[in-house]
């Protein structure tokens, strides 16, 4: 196989490259390298897990740094389109170390956040710009940014975008580039309307399709459970308290809100992400997962593209999706870059016959098992010892939010991530809740002469402050398998799905 010099990437660059541990091209790579480096524009297709970014990131990189023009104020040299905030990161997070060697600078724009920073960052002038269509073009629409000046516009996850109907925006957007300009289109399948763009926008481009998303993976099993309803959540209970991370896959976001709180409930530690989250908080729990705070991460499909995290060992369709393109996007979490993973669905007797279509079209034969708590198969699918974290106390003082949403246990001088501005409404609201409790405690307490409605404030707080601080009786537990958790998870309603959750109202408060 040809390496990275070998191929025209540049020295600087390919020494870059292997500060990032990135020695060897992959078969997308170096099949689109030698037509991108000569400008030509190029179509790449590839399941996800290819190693489609680096096969428009380098080419980017390296035609900006050998070009003669610079960066100017508002005016990038170069445009990648992602239809998610969380994969623009992503992207940005692989230019970012290649980038600085060679002098070049880059920036996300996407909705969700403030856009004072982004315009001072346009101000200031950068060199590459990956942007979600929305906040891009009201960008452009303000006169923040100008495109007249983009040599080289990447599509990326063009499919997706098609999907969530960007496609009116694409194509404005693409109107603002230069007809000259190299265009590059990445991704997982080339139809919907995709072929509309190739069309209107691509000068005799380049096929090149290595993977594509129907190709089975060798070092990925598939497993479709079928159980009761009623054991849905102890199975999930037992493979979720396993050693590694699992990715959670639901259907809709009340779902996965609400099944992210059983599991904290039952001592698991989890985040969620989905579109009713607030950026700040998406940030917050996606960095909560990928360094390891919480070991499993319940989302809806919108981390099923382009989301990238080390080691994701097991990926679990606990609510089937409806599209077999989903499924296979989804279960491409894991087993990314040549490594393994297992994919696990849960089926009931009413989805048995939409699974079995489901894996048809998706051209997987995965392995059946009827089976319900406590089955050994489940100790094999995901292999370790079960462990569970304490639950929290219900505590009415102001919620001190940490980077995993949840709220940390106590401790005096400890500052809140909340933003300054936002602290002094967070305490009111909290004061206001243990007021009314306090109101309800008195209320409810029998009086002797009218002296316990003189209760001292002295006194209210030092109950307030026991209460505070007595531990949950069960959530202290170890080891003991799925029958444990479900046990717990029937037997309580944990202080600490509450105290994520008011993490989680806190995180998508500031970020609104």
């Amino acid at each position: 196989m040809s390496t990275f010099a070998e191929l025209g990437l540049p020295t600087p660059l390919v020494a870059a490259l292997a500060t990032q541990g990135v020695t060897e091209p992959f078969p997308i790579q170096a099949a689109t390298l030698p037509h991108t480096l000569a400008g030509r524009d190029v179509l790449g297709r590839g399941r996800t897990g290819s190693g489609k970014t680096y096969g428009f990131v380098l080419p980017v990189l390296a035609r900006l740094a050998a070009g003669p023009t610079r960066r100017k104020p508002g005016r990038p040299r170069a445009l990648i389109l992602a239809p998610t905030r969380e994969l623009a990161t992503q992207i940005e997070a692989s230019i970012l170390p290649l980038a600085r060697p060679l002098g070049l600078k880059a920036t996300t724009i996407f909705g969700g956040v403030s856009a004072n920073p982004q315009i001072t960052r346009l101000r200031d002038g950068v060199d590459i710009v990956v942007a979600c269509p929305g906040r891009l073009a009201d960008h452009m629409r303000s006169g923040h940014v100008k495109l007249d000046a983009v040599e080289i516009t990447v599509l990326d996850e063009a499919d997706h975008m098609a999907d969530l109907g960007f496609l009116p925006e694409v194509r404005r957007i693409m109107d603002a580039t230069p007809s000259r300009g190299q265009r590059l289109l990445f991704s997982a399948t080339l139809d919907n309307g995709v072929d509309v763009l190739v069309k209107r926008f691509m000068d005799d481009p380049v096929l090149h399709s290595v993977d594509s998303a129907q190709s089975p993976v060798a070092t990925m099993e598939h497993h479709v459970l079928h159980l009761e309803e009623t054991h849905r959540l102890p199975v999930l209970v037992d493979l979720t308290a396993a050693p590694g991370r699992t990715l959670v896959f639901t259907r809709t976001k009340s779902r996965a809100k609400a099944l992210t709180r059983k599991l904290v409930a039952s001592g698991v530690p989890a985040v969620e992400l989905h579109g009713n989250l607030g950026q700040n908080a998406r940030t917050r729990n996606l960095e909560a997962f990928s360094s390891g705070t919480a070991r499993t991460l319940v989302a809806t499909d919108i981390a099923a593209r382009g989301i990238h995290v080390d080691d994701v060992r097991l990926v679990i369709h606990a609510d089937p999706p409806v599209e077999h393109k989903a499924y296979l996007h989804r279960s491409g979490r894991t087993a990314r870059a040549g490594a393994s993973g297992t994919v696990v669905t849960l089926m009931t007797d009413a989805q048995v016959r939409d699974v079995r279509d489901l894996t048809r079209k998706a051209g997987i034969k995965p392995t059946t098992t009827q089976l319900g708590p406590g089955h050994p198969l489940l100790a094999e699918l995901a292999p370790g010892e079960r462990t569970f974290s304490k639950a929290p106390a219900v505590d009415n003082r102001p919620k001190k939010v940490s980077a995993t949403g949840a709220a940390p246990g106590g401790g005096r001088g400890r500052r809140s991530a909340a933003p300054k501005e936002n602290r002094g409404g967070q305490r009111s609201r909290a004061n206001g809740q243990a007021r009314r409790e306090d109101q309800q405690q008195r209320s409810a307490t029998p009086t002797r002469g009218g002296q316990g409605q003189r209760r001292s404030t002295g006194a209210t707080k030092a109950a307030g402050t026991a209460r505070a601080a007595a531990p949950a009786a069960s959530g202290r537990r170890t080891s003991g398998g799925a029958a444990a958790g479900a046990q717990a998870a029937g037997n309580r309603r944990s202080g600490g799905a509450a105290a994520f959750s008011a993490g989680t109202r806190a995180g998508a408060r500031r970020s609104r």
